[in-house]
């Protein structure tokens, strides 16, 4: 077999690849980096030996980033305040013709799926997300059959337990509400920054102790109102650029100004704003460049 074929198998199935890899890891960087050393491992098969290409990369890639994951887990222990998942920028309405992976791929999901156990997160990802069968995932996480299933059990239960329905917002309601806030924060307008938010809002800052951000989640519509004015206050200095994008099929916000300072994610339900997710820490924004592609 020619490496071109090795080339063209694993270019076609990068999107699915890349989008198992992120929901277990809640990394852009280094999902890159697992695909990378993923497909040079792969350019060593004899495609002879392979009957279904599909599982056999899930399963590569699933091992490489469970070990990336394990290896990780200290790291995310010891860091500065509270920790997210990298943003992923996606064209616009990406994921939007198919619910199953855009909740997949909210922030709020891979937020729940940190308090998973590395097996737990790769299984749960793998039989509810993407529908692989028991015995692939047993390859892929080196566990039985009869194991495995008891992990999904596990995780599905846990998943279940705390998730909240992902009803997304129509894309008007969303465009409607987005803009609104943009221009009552741009404009110092506090009663109608509070008018949007719901009485319980949360707002999430992710610095890494690199960035100023509060370390610890700010609770409720006046609190949370409060942070935003001093973020989005008039007379600040240097020019401040904002643009709306698509991340993780949330509408969010890019700011920047000598630099890309931050990115905010949005989460909206029944027409008001629910949660913040602001990624501050300078290394997370890095990937934040050009759009991914994601498949199920």
């Amino acid at each position: 077999m020619s490496a071109d074929e090795h080339a063209e198998r694993f270019t076609l199935l990068r999107p699915l690849l890349f989008t198992i890899v992120y929901e277990i890891l809640g990394s852009v960087t280094e999902s890159d980096d697992v695909l990378q050393d993923s497909y040079l491992r792969w350019a060593d098969v004899d495609l002879a030996t392979v009957r279904d290409t599909k599982s056999y990369l899930a399963r590569l890639v699933t091992r490489q980033a469970l070990n990336v994951l394990r290896a990780s887990a200290r790291r995310r222990e010891e860091y500065i305040g509270s920790w997210l998942p990298e943003p992923l920028l996606l064209a616009e309405n990406d994921a939007s013709t198919d619910v199953l992976l855009a909740e997949s791929v909210s922030m709020a999901m891979l937020v729940l799926l940190e308090t998973l156990t590395p097996d737990e997160r790769a299984v749960f990802v793998l039989r509810e997300v993407f529908g692989f069968g028991y015995h692939d995932i047993a390859e892929a996480v080196g566990k039985s059959v009869a194991a495995v299933r008891q992990v999904a059990h596990r995780a599905r239960e846990h998943v279940q337990a705390r998730r909240k329905r992902f009803e997304p917002a129509d894309a008007a309601t969303t465009t409607k509400i987005t803009e609104q806030f943009m221009t009552a924060a741009t404009t110092g307008d506090l009663e109608g920054l509070l008018w949007l938010l719901a009485p319980d809002v949360i707002w999430t800052a992710d610095s890494g102790g690199k960035a100023a951000a509060a370390r610890r989640p700010v609770v409720g519509a006046e609190k949370v109102a409060a942070v935003l004015m001093s973020l989005f206050r008039q007379g600040r200095p240097g020019d401040l650029r904002i643009e709306r994008v698509n991340c993780n099929n949330t509408p969010a916000l890019v700011l920047s100004g000598e630099r890309l300072e931050a990115v905010f994610l949005i989460e909206i339900a029944d027409g008001k704003i629910t949660n913040f997710y602001a990624i501050r820490n300078p290394d997370k924004l890095l990937a934040v460049a050009a759009p991914r592609q994601i498949s199920r």
